[in-house]
């Protein structure tokens, strides 16, 4: 295809594509033409965007920095950061999560997922006892009584934009491009996939109904295990013809 040659994205063509084809098909229906010169044509195949993510020494940083004792919007907004991080929820299912969504005696989040369907994701030690603190500290906080986990300054049920601008405003000093809730969520799964875990527990995890929607994330591993293999083996820096 010539635009292709030209040098032309394929996304690009392929909106071409898609807007003649709406054009003749208009033509067509008004009877001005017989038939449609596209209908044969087919879109370009794209190249599947690989999930973003961030590095992991610059979240464990950022995780790091210590926050002033009893301020609690301070900690509520590290505590939006840490669960999705630690647990690879969406931003939607953070928004439905109750205090009793934590189960602090078997050290797991009772998660409802896509269909209403209920996933159990283990805690840490260490974010269940963040999540202890939290928690204190939001009835302590809160003069309005509110079983939702994650709330406004005002007490009420977070919202996604709400939810939005505290990550973005905790990710600010990453060099990430992307600042938004599902960043956070590509990172737990490449992070887990990088150190070792099994994909199917990862889907399982993720709340993913199908295995393809988690194997994307291979492609991030594979990219770290080329750049470990170039660094690390002493044939991989001999250069052609050195």
């Amino acid at each position: 295809m010539k635009l292709m040659d030209d040098g032309i994205s394929p996304r690009s063509v392929n909106r071409k594509i898609s807007s003649l084809k709406s054009y003749f098909k208009y033509l067509l229906k008004e009877g001005l033409i017989s038939s449609n010169p596209l209908q044969r044509i087919t879109t370009v195949k794209t190249a599947k965007k690989l999930p973003a993510y961030i590095n992991q020494d610059e979240i464990n940083e950022l995780l790091d920095l210590p926050i002033a004792d009893n301020d609690f919007k301070s900690m509520r907004d590290r505590m939006v950061i840490e669960i999705l991080y630690l647990t690879g929820i969406r931003r939607s299912e953070l928004i439905q999560l109750n205090e009793s969504s934590v189960d602090f005696e078997r050290g797991i989040l009772k998660v409802k997922g896509k269909g209403n369907k209920e996933r159990i994701i283990p805690l840490s030690n260490k974010l269940l006892e963040h999540l202890s603190d939290y928690i204190f500290l939001k009835r302590k906080t809160i003069k309005t009584p509110s079983h939702h986990l994650i709330v406004t300054d005002e007490g009420k049920q977070a919202y996604p934009n709400f939810i939005l601008r505290k990550v973005k405003k905790e990710l600010l000093a990453l060099k990430s491009i992307r600042k938004n809730p599902h960043i956070l969520r590509h990172s737990f799964a490449t992070h887990m996939l990088n150190n070792g875990a099994d994909l199917n527990i990862i889907k399982e995890l993720l709340g993913h109904a199908d295995l393809s929607a988690t194997q994307v994330y291979t492609h991030n591993s594979i990219q770290k295990l080329k750049s470990i293999y170039n660094e690390a083996h002493p044939r991989a820096k001999i250069k052609n013809g050195g």
